[in-house]
């Protein structure tokens, strides 16, 4: 996460004790502006994945919109209508807030951000009234400083209170996204890469009786179906209607995963005695099929052993299929 820092600009800047009463009340009303820009773009980023942290940043944007309104009350009965452009980076000392469409919605990353903004506001509210001999004026920016210290304390509990109140559908929400973004493919190569390239290693082992033979054709098969099931993946869809992600992401996942299925049961015939590399590539074959059907049952609420069932009656029909035209 990249740190805040105090914004650096080679234009002239004023330190917040030469501002005049007018000037602090213009910098808070541009601020609390900002503020509530900012809560609101949290608020949409966020509802999708975690509606009860963006209903808890709607309910800060509101705020902040009053806070703006007290501000812009008292500055019309003291000094008229127009509100001079006093920004944040015209004031030594603020710290820099990008807009939320450069930083991502990233729940933490928001979470932090948003305490140390509140941390910020409320230190400019208190260090603001105490320069000021307006009664008035001292009077609200001391209230709100008391509000925005309320809001550091709420933005600091928000992943607690989530947690609380909906942080289990969150928590549902991001295990969901992460199934179908990066199990489901990963599932789909791991099945197909260590399923599919069970005929042809073994019927190339059977057919030569070479260690060596079986191992090229096993490697072959496994990064071919690779790469094969990767472009095929990256290309089904561009996960914007389906949220299942980048497509390239997805892809890759899905090839690596492919021949790494393959690779698995292909590795032990480096071993030079034939009976023993085929022992213990039926012996990965069957870690394999356990795999998967763990991994079935533990993302895919499918039953293990029905899960187990239904893998591993394909793996040995598969491997059947090897063997005898291995043997032919």
């Amino acid at each position: 996460m990249e740190p805040t820092l105090p914004i650096l600009s080679l234009r002239p800047q004023k330190a917040l004790s030469d501002l005049t009463d007018r000037e602090v009340l213009a910098l808070a009303i541009q601020s609390e502006e900002e503020d509530g820009r900012i809560y609101r773009d949290f608020a949409e980023g966020l509802r999708a994945n975690y509606p009860a942290s963006a209903r808890v940043f709607e309910q800060m944007a509101e705020e902040e919109s009053g806070h703006r309104r007290r501000l812009l009350d008292l500055f019309s009965e003291r000094f008229g209508d127009h509100i001079p452009l006093v920004r944040r980076e015209d004031v030594k000392g603020f710290i820099r807030r990008k807009p939320a469409w450069m930083n991502g919605f990233d729940i933490d990353t928001v979470r932090h951000q948003a305490e140390t903004m509140e941390a910020e506001t409320a230190n400019f509210y208190r260090q603001a009234a105490a320069r000021t001999s307006d009664p008035a004026v001292r009077k609200l920016l001391g209230d709100l400083a008391e509000v925005e210290s309320g809001h550091e304390a709420m933005a600091g509990r928000l992943e607690a209170d989530a947690t609380r109140t909906a942080g289990q559908t969150e928590k549902e929400t991001a295990r969901r996204l992460f199934v179908l973004q990066i199990v489901q493919p990963g599932l789909a190569g791991l099945m197909d890469g260590s399923v599919s390239t069970l005929a042809p290693v073994f019927a190339a082992a059977f057919a030569t009786g070479n260690s060596w033979d079986a191992f090229l054709v096993g490697l072959a098969a496994s990064l071919g179906a690779g790469i094969s099931m990767g472009f095929a993946e990256a290309l089904s869809d561009d996960g914007s209607l389906t949220g299942r992600g980048h497509p390239w992401m997805r892809g890759l996942v899905c090839g690596l995963m492919t021949a790494a299925g393959g690779i698995g049961h292909t590795l032990p015939y480096l071993i030079p005695d034939f009976r023993a590399a085929t022992g213990l590539a039926i012996f990965v074959v069957v870690l394999e099929l356990l795999a998967i059907s763990w991994i079935r049952a533990r993302y895919m609420d499918t039953p293990f052993l029905r899960a187990a069932f239904q893998v591993i009656v394909g793996g040995l029909l598969v491997f059947a299929t090897g063997i005898l035209i291995g043997n032919a």
